[in-house]
């Protein structure tokens, strides 16, 4: 694909869906702290499916949806509040892994095992940046808050998050294989 390539009403469509993915995954949720959710699985699985451009912007999409109040979110949240509370680093978290897979996805040379290597490489990503804002947001930055963090934020969705990821990996190379790598 050129770099110059120009966007298409079928990219556009293809950003659309893959938004309206992550938002209906979003919405799949359990509550907690920070909610059990299948949005981790649409994220990644829209990345892994749409690949580095639209993928990526799928993600930005959602994002901004939710950004501009749109109920997008888990437990259909919405507004610049949502982005900003407590667990709103893992959504931005989702905005840099959306960028960092658009740059790097090239690495994974068509290979599944590599996919799901760099899916939970951003996950990890994802992990760092909404730790981190928890840690600074809603518990002040007090001392011992970042091991708090993880205790709340990290360590009950570890399995279940790699789980997701290797799904979506496993799950978008074979539609790929079987529609195309653009579908």
């Amino acid at each position: 694909m050129s770099k110059n390539r120009k966007f298409h009403a079928r990219d556009m469509a293809y950003v659309g869906i893959g938004a309206v993915f992550i938002v209906l995954c979003s919405w799949i949720s359990l509550p907690a702290p920070v909610p059990f959710t299948l949005q981790t699985f649409g994220v990644f699985f829209v990345l892994g499916l749409l690949r580095e451009r639209l993928g990526m912007y799928s993600v930005l999409v959602y994002i901004l949806m939710g950004i501009i109040g749109i109920p997008v979110f888990s437990g259909f949240t919405g507004g610049a509040a949502a982005v900003l509370g407590p667990t709103g680093g893992y959504i931005v978290g989702f905005a840099i892994v959306a960028l960092v897979y658009r740059l790097t996805a090239k690495l994974a040379c068509n290979k599944t095992y590599a996919r799901v290597i760099l899916m939970l490489a951003g996950l990890l990503i994802c992990y760092g940046i909404g730790t981190l804002w928890y840690a600074f947001v809603f518990l002040g930055g007090q001392k011992g808050g970042f091991v708090s963090a993880l205790t709340v934020c990290v360590v009950p969705f570890v399995i279940p998050d790699i789980i997701k990821v290797v799904a979506a990996a496993i799950l978008s190379k074979t539609i790929e294989k079987r529609f195309g790598s653009r579908m």
